[in-house]
Parts: C-alpha cells; sequence; structure tokens
C-alpha cells in the first residue's frame, strides 16, 4: 500500500464551493476541427446530420421517433431483469416503468465498462443526460424523457479500458483474461483497490470511497456487473437507467440486420460512399469492414472474415458455410457483437432515442451512420456534444492568481504564456516590429528611386531588403530567448500549473478519474458537476474551488 504524506495533504473544506465560468470548445483549443465546426452549424456538415442540437431540432427528432415502433414491451422486461442484481431506486423503477409509454423518450450516452470508470468524462456525459432529461421535461411537459447509459460491455481493448491513473501514475490491470471487457471477472483488481486505499484513505471521503469500489468489484461476477453496481449506486437518485445490450432478447431485433451486413455488406457500401464525401474536409473515425460484426462467445471476440465462400472467425479455427452463419444467428444472436458501425443502429433500434450525446470522436463516427440509419428506417437521434469541465482546485487558483494569469490563458501552449508574460514585464525592449517597418520603408523608397534609373535594379533592391530584414527578425527571436533566461522561475512556475491542470499535456478529463474528488468531496462533488452540467448550451466549463 501506498503511503501518503497527510502534511502535503490540502486544508478542505466541508463542502465542495465552486464558481463556474463557460467559454467555446474552440477557444481551447482540444477539440476537433469537425467538432467546432458543427458546434458552429457548418454548411458543409448539415448532410451528415439529420437534426440541429437545439430544442426545434429535439422536437423534429420526438416527430421521427413516434413514426417508429420500438419494441417497449420488450425492453422494459429486460430492463427489470437486467436491474434484479441491484435493489433499485423508486426513481429508476418509475423511470423503467415510464418507457411502456409510447410519449416517453429516451436521452442517450454510451460507454466502455472501464475500470472504476475509466476518465472524469465518463461521469460528464451520463450527469449530461441526466440534465438533458431534466432540462425537456421542463421544456416539453407533454412528454417524457429519461436519461440512459448504454454500457459498452461487448468492448475488448484493454489497452484502453484496463487501466487508470492514480497522480501521474498509471496503474495497469493484470490480467490475462481475453474477449470482452464486461464478461471478464475482476480477479486482481483487489491489488489496485489497496493501492487506491493506501492513497485515498486519509481524505475525507477516502474510506466512503474504497468501501463503494469493494462492493461493487469485489466477489461480483464479472466487469459489466461491477459497472452497473458502482454506476446505479452513484446515479440512481437521478432515476438514471443503465443498459446492457449484450443480451439475447435485445439482439434478436437485429437479426435481419446481421444477415443484411454478412452477406451483403449493405453497411460498408452505404458508410464508404459517406466517408468519400466527409474525408476531403475531415480525418475519418471509424472505417468499416466487409462484415462489421464480431464473434463473442466465452473468452473470443474476433471478427468473422469470408474465407472463400465460407466464413471463420479471425485467429480462431471456427468456421462456417453461409447455412451454417445464418443458422447460428438465428439460434444464438448473443453471440454477434456490432462494431462501431451497426452498435448506434443497434442503440436506436432498442431504445426509443432522440438525443445521443458523446464525445467528439464518437460525434464523428455518428456522422458516417445517418444515411445507415435512412437505408434501416431507424430515427436519427440529435447529436449533442457532451459537457467538458475542468476542475480547478483552490491551490491551483492562487498559483494562477499569483502568476498573473486568467482562465483563458491557461489554454495557450507554454511558450505563448512565457512569451506573453516575458513581453509585458520586462523592462528591455523586445519587440522590433518598430524597427522592422522602419527597414522595409527604407528599401521601398529606394526601389522607387531605382525604378526610373532601371526597373531590373528593383530585384537587387529587394535582395537587400531580404538581406537586411531576416536578420532583424531573427534578433528579435534571440533578444527574447535572451529575456526568457531571466524568467525561468516564473516558466517553471506555469508549467507546474499546467502539468497539473493539463496532465500529459491532455485535458483533465481524458486522463484523471473520478476518485481523487470523490475522495475530497464525497458525493457532493458528482452534486456539483450536476449543477454546473449545461443542458443545450455547448460550451466548456471551467469550475473554481472558492
Amino acid at each position: 500500500m501506498v503511503e501518503v504524506n497527510t502534511a502535503e495533504l490540502p486544508v478542505l473544506s466541508s463542502l465542495m464551493n465552486c464558481t463556474a465560468t463557460r467559454m467555446p470548445y474552440r477557444q481551447t483549443g482540444y477539440f476537433s476541427g469537425l467538432v467546432t465546426d458543427y458546434l458552429d452549424e457548418s454548411a458543409f456538415l448539415q448532410s451528415f446530420y439529420k437534426h440541429p442540437n437545439s430544442l426545434d431540432g429535439i422536437k423534429s427528432a420526438i416527430r421521427d421517433r413516434r413514426q417508429f415502433n420500438t419494441d417497449r414491451k420488450l425492453l422494459v422486461e429486460q430492463l427489470k431483469k437486467q436491474y434484479e442484481v441491484v435493489k433499485g431506486s423508486e426513481a429508476v423503477k418509475h423511470n423503467i416503468d415510464r418507457l411502456a409509454n409510447e410519449n416517453c423518450f429516451t436521452i442517450t450516452t454510451a460507454h466502455q465498462p472501464a475500470i472504476f470508470t475509466g476518465t472524469l468524462f465518463f461521469i460528464y456525459k451520463i450527469l449530461h443526460v441526466i440534465k438533458l432529461a431534466e432540462h425537456l421535461q421542463k421544456e416539453l411537459p407533454e412528454n417524457q424523457f429519461v436519461p440512459v447509459y448504454y454500457m459498452g460491455s461487448e468492448d475488448a481493448d484493454m489497452d484502453e479500458l484496463g487501466n487508470i491513473y492514480l497522480g501521474n501514475e498509471k496503474v495497469n490491470w493484470e490480467t490475462d483474461q481475453k474477449g470482452a471487457l464486461g464478461r471478464m471477472n475482476g480477479k486482481g483488481l483487489e491489488k489496485i483497490i489497496d493501492r487506491i486505499e493506501g492513497e485515498y484513505s486519509v481524505l475525507p471521503f477516502g474510506k466512503e470511497l474504497v468501501d463503494l469500489l469493494k462492493d461493487c468489484y469485489l466477489d461480483c461476477t464479472n466487469i459489466q456487473t461491477a459497472t452497473f453496481k458502482l454506476v446505479d449506486k452513484i446515479f440512481s437518485k437521478y432515476g438514471l437507467i443503465i443498459l446492457i445490450p449484450d443480451n439475447t432478447h435485445l439482439k434478436k431485433v437485429m437479426i435481419p440486420v446481421f444477415e443484411d451486413d454478412i452477406f451483403h455488406h449493405t453497411p460498408m457500401v452505404i458508410a464508404n460512399e459517406t466517408i468519400a464525401q466527409l474525408s476531403p474536409q475531415y480525418d475519418i473515425q471509424a472505417n468499416p469492414r466487409s462484415i462489421n460484426l464480431f464473434y463473442l462467445k466465452d473468452d473470443i471476440r474476433e471478427r468473422i472474415v469470408e474465407d472463400g465462400d465460407n466464413f471463420r472467425v479471425y485467429g480462431h479455427n471456427i468456421f462456417f458455410t453461409k447455412d451454417e452463419l445464418k443458422a447460428e444467428l438465428h439460434q444464438h444472436p448473443e453471440r454477434f457483437s456490432p462494431n462501431v458501425i451497426l452498435r448506434g443502429l443497434f442503440q436506436s433500434t432498442i431504445l426509443p432515442d432522440i438525443i445521443f450525446v458523446g464525445g467528439g470522436g464518437e460525434t464523428a463516427y455518428w456522422m458516417e451512420l445517418k444515411n445507415i440509419f435512412d437505408h434501416y428506417k431507424v430515427p436519427y437521434p440529435v447529436l449533442m456534444i457532451r459537457n467538458s469541465f475542468l476542475i480547478v482546485e483552490k491551490k491551483w487558483k492562487e498559483k494562477l492568481e499569483k502568476a498573473g494569469l486568467g482562465l483563458s490563458d491557461i489554454f495557450k501552449p507554454d511558450d505563448e504564456i512565457i512569451n506573453e508574460l516575458v513581453k509585458n514585464e520586462s523592462r528591455n525592449q523586445l519587440d522590433l516590429a518598430r524597427e522592422i517597418d522602419e527597414a522595409n520603408n527604407f528599401y521601398e523608397k529606394l526601389k522607387q528611386i531605382a525604378q526610373p534609373v532601371d526597373p531590373t535594379l528593383t530585384q537587387y533592391v529587394e535582395a537587400l531588403q531580404a538581406k537586411a530584414v531576416k536578420p532583424l527578425s531573427d534578433l528579435e527571436k534571440k533578444l527574447l530567448k535572451a529575456e526568457k533566461r531571466k524568467f525561468e522561475t516564473q516558466r517553471m512556475h506555469i508549467q507546474s500549473i499546467k502539468s497539473a491542470l493539463f496532465p500529459n499535456n491532455n485535458l483533465q478529463e481524458r486522463v484523471e478519474n473520478f476518485m481523487p474528488y470523490y475522495a475530497l468531496w464525497g458525493n457532493e462533488f458528482i452534486d456539483k458537476v450536476y449543477e454546473h452540467s449545461l443542458a443545450l448550451e455547448q460550451e466548456f466549463v471551467i469550475l473554481e474551488e472558492v
């Protein structure tokens, strides 16, 4: 167990008092061009989605959804079975029952069951769907709205999902298990929980956190059940519904689509047509395969590929004829796992979705899918960029103030911050813009003198001008570089702030886990983020502790 130096712990108030500041996503510099263009309502992108992310767009999505026959009876039955593993809050039970009503719609986010929730944005995206459901219930009271977390438990990417950061250290789950993460048992996670206990138990809510993790993960049958229990314990009071789509009965609904994918490759053809239009402007997030399904059995989750006139499971001695594979699909639909090209279609087929809340990458690949939805006549939801936060604890806020930095400054590159600091605080002249302008003006006058005498001499003067001005620009850079050496202490101070608020040169929410904040503030951390979560505003939020 790791020892914690209590002398270094921050002085804590009993409450998480904070203020919120909003800024455009584009201004942060951390979001892709596709995301910022989408939020700016780029004309080019409008053909790649169905509804704008506005109240009018949501009303339009509701009209479309009313025309689709969602099997609500099946959905409610399977949710009630899944919820047998937990006691379930009255708010959750009420929302499950509401789904039987034709005027009840879901606002959904999706994520894999990364160990201990993975990174902070897992929490943020769930709180966003909860906030949206609450907001829409007030705006459109003639309808009912429930928030849903759709668990991508069939994912097998252990490099992404099998680790967390504790401080600056990446801690990996040591396991030899293969296949879908959600189906794995939690053996080995007790070592990480011991580590967490050593680091956080000295904090005000550290013991509560550790007890929560032990209750959910130790002796649990598999990771998807552990994640189900953890997410339910944190969010059930808000009425959040958790759906595990790794389910025989739910997958039966997709058999016609899965057959079309396996034997006719329709989704690949449609997606490639969209990608051809999208790729000249943006990086492509997901590329389709001829078959967009994995074979999922025991500890296997591998691609189904064509093998001449037959089929096989990639990397395994599992073979099917066409008739055998069709029979396998009909008898065991749970053994077929959709990849990213079909996952969204599956989600919107079994849920009465009107909004999908996702990150930049998710939004990018959903834009590749609109025509697939159209082909299979499944309503395409409103795409909402998930909320993003930066949490600035009091100690870092004080250091920012001491360094003379504002909130918008900290999103700039280190060199830009230092350069501005040096230019603002140095008593020496570092800017040679005036001198460079004077030099250019001097040579422009020389060209005017040379032109009437011999026009070809202007080229000679331009050459002299280039030789004279470039060294001045170089001198300006050297002046700044030399002066920056005098500000080494300030530079190190700024870098320490940046490394704390932007770990691994990334957004905090993409690296850090919720646990240190929960250990500090307990459930109030969740409540405060929820309080400051936006609904339709689509802006980045900075939370400063006061």
